[in-house]
């Protein structure tokens, strides 16, 4: 009896060696799974889910659009495990993770070139261009049309141009000379504009439009945030005159979730999200 059970043991034993290579044979080198940090806000978390199906990585259901979260992921093939993690932390996380989806604009603050180091990047339509917005009410005002002029001026655009070197894109088509011809800008003088901005790149573009005013003895403040929420709870309560960091689809989400009345009043560059490599230098754990 004792006998049989040694032998039935030891084939047992056998048949989970066996069943064990069979199964770290499957799959090749994308088996046991990756991690891809995305952001976590609505829109942004939907736009990194339809670039990384644009790279074949992942399907969606049909429908998912721009309010895609990881529970319309359809098909999974390479077995991706999402890491939902704030916007502007991704760069930081990217070290810990096996890749990373990266708004342009936090990919430039953290030392990344969304032209040279991205694996994979989204097209630059102007869908997600950033837009420069204000409270409600205030979108006709002669000092915000002011600020529009400069800021579609063909000095920012070749500023643009010139300083990312494809990163950031200006979707301004026909550009202005600085100034708006409807604006008594001696009416404004002395006057000042206040703006809520990420650092990079907005902040940087705002200093080429601070110069142009400036030659109209109007002075634009420039406020900088690392946060998606506070610029546009300053513009609300009337603390900061605009703001110029986000897209429309994140902007329309904002207020249906908060009460807000922040408007866009005009669109200016587009950051292409980039796909980058964190723990994996190349795309050969998705292959």
């Amino acid at each position: 009896m004792k006998r049989n059970a040694k032998r039935i043991t030891g084939a047992v034993l056998v048949l989970a060696i066996a069943l064990a290579l069979v199964l770290s044979g499957c799959g090749g080198s994308s088996s046991k799974g990756v991690t891809i940090a995305i952001p976590n806000d609505t829109t942004n978390e939907a736009r990194a889910l339809l670039l990384l199906e644009k790279l074949g990585y992942i399907k969606l259901k049909d429908g998912a659009g721009i309010t895609a979260t990881p529970l319309d992921v359809a098909s999974n093939p390479k077995n991706i495990t999402f890491n939902e993690v704030e916007a502007a932390q991704l760069p930081n996380v990217l070290k810990d993770v096996d890749y990373a989806v990266i708004n342009s604009n936090y990919a430039l603050d953290g030392g990344l070139n969304p032209t040279k180091d991205a694996l994979g990047i989204e097209g630059a339509g102007s869908y997600y261009a950033n837009i420069l917005a204000v409270k409600e009410g205030r979108e006709n005002e002669p000092v915000i049309r002011a600020l529009v002029a400069a800021l579609e001026s063909q000095q920012v655009k070749d500023f643009i141009a010139e300083r990312y070197d494809g990163a950031v894109v200006s979707t301004v088509d026909d550009p202005t000379d600085g100034y708006d011809a409807s604006v008594d800008y001696a009416a404004l003088a002395g006057q000042s504009v206040s703006v809520a901005a990420s650092p990079t790149p907005h902040a940087e573009i705002l200093a080429v439009v601070k110069d142009i005013l400036a030659a109209k003895d109007i002075t634009v403040e420039i406020l900088e945030f690392t946060d998606y929420v506070q610029p546009n709870n300053v513009v609300d309560s009337g603390e900061v005159d605009a703001n110029y960091f986000q897209h429309v689809p994140y902007l329309d989400d904002f207020n249906a979730e908060n009460g807000t009345h922040v408007v866009s009043v005009a669109a200016i560059h587009v950051e292409p999200m980039g796909f980058y490599g964190g723990k994996q230098a190349n795309l050969d754990a998705l292959k």
